[in-house]
């Protein structure tokens, strides 16, 4: 197969990295690594901060609260550079991975990839139904693909893919963990609520970003229920990350919306970590209940999980994450639908 000239289009307000906060971003740069492990060449636009293993054109940032102007701001700057990248370079494909990629989609001709990395309800309708000619759709999980499977712009289901760290499971220590973009759709007031009344401690990890509504949700509803045991430990990457990952005798996930593909679960399943989780969405079918963890329906029944975290076998959460959510498998099904849709006749 010949070499491609991939340009991959982030949410103009989070970074890409190995590591960061928001799945998307994640699922970017696993693929921005795989297309130059590759020989391919790979230029991602992404927020100042991002790092990547391709070319980087950034983002330009914004401090404060993120409101309407900051949202036109970046939009303009990404259909001018969209614009000028394409001229500038062979382009093959544009991948877009934000949720607002319809504001900013390059001229007609080159083939266009979306990935739907959010709840459909997120987005606007002309995303779903583009007018741009050669712009396709896909999604990420078996739940969001039956949604949308009789969609014509809808090309393959990709499903989200996840590492599993080298090392073996640690010895489980006692505490829960909750993990993720601090934000009201992820439910984890439930988690702290849950985790108090098992009287289990409980290390929250994630950030907050610039948008307004976040900060009034971790300050009404977050900091109020923070105590000795119940900790928010601010965002975590790396090694310190998959040691919690490990470490913990469970991860929450309480999300209140349809999960597209929770990557945290995948995360924690793949580091040998039993998984409490509602049964929204993808988390439906990510968790299999008394496998790999439990699912619940409210406060109540996620407290009494959390006694029940010590019956799942962490060996066998390592491997069915490794069977079924592999970063490698993902990349490769990626790179496969580039090759499809560049030699698509216009």
């Amino acid at each position: 197969m010949r070499k491609l000239t991939i340009l991959s289009v982030a949410f103009p307000f989070a970074a890409v990295s190995a590591d960061p906060v928001g799945g998307a971003e994640q699922i970017l740069s696993r693929i921005d690594s795989a297309l130059t492990v590759a020989g391919h060449r790979s230029i991602v636009m992404a927020a100042q901060g991002s790092v990547i293993t391709g070319e980087l054109i950034t983002v330009p940032g914004c401090s404060g609260p993120i409101g309407w102007a900051q949202w036109d701001r970046a939009h303009d700057f990404l259909r001018v550079m969209m614009k000028r990248c394409v001229a500038d370079h062979r382009i093959d494909l544009v991948h877009m991975h934000g949720l607002d990629f319809n504001r900013y989609l390059p001229p007609p001709g080159l083939p266009v990839l979306a990935t739907l990395h959010l709840p459909l309800e997120y987005y606007d309708p002309d995303s779903l139904e583009p007018d741009r000619p050669r712009t396709w759709l896909n999604t990420v999980s078996h739940y969001q693909h039956e949604q949308m499977a009789s969609h014509p712009r809808v090309v393959r289901l990709i499903e989200n893919g996840v590492a599993v760290p080298p090392a073996p499971p640690s010895r489980k220590e006692c505490f829960a963990l909750a993990m993720g973009r601090i934000c009201p759709e992820k439910g984890f007031h439930l988690a702290l609520e849950a985790a108090k009344a098992a009287d289990v401690p409980l290390k929250l990890a994630g950030s907050i970003s610039g948008f307004p509504e976040h900060r009034e949700y971790f300050d009404k509803e977050i900091e109020p229920r923070l105590d000795d045991s119940r900790r928010w430990i601010g965002a975590v990457s790396g090694d310190l990350k998959w040691h919690l990952l490990q470490a913990a005798q469970c991860v929450l996930v309480p999300s209140l919306v349809a999960e597209t593909a929770s990557l945290v679960a995948r995360e924690a399943m793949a580091a040998g970590t039993a998984v409490i989780a509602y049964p929204n969405g993808a988390l439906a079918e990510t968790v299999e209940h008394g496998r790999t963890g439990f699912l619940v329906n409210n406060v109540d029944e996620m407290a009494k999980a959390l006694s029940r975290a010590p019956e799942i076998d962490p060996l066998l959460c390592r491997r069915i994450a490794d069977e079924r959510y592999s970063a490698k498998r993902m990349a490769r099904q990626y790179l496969e639908l580039y090759h499809q849709l560049v030699q698509q006749e216009p």
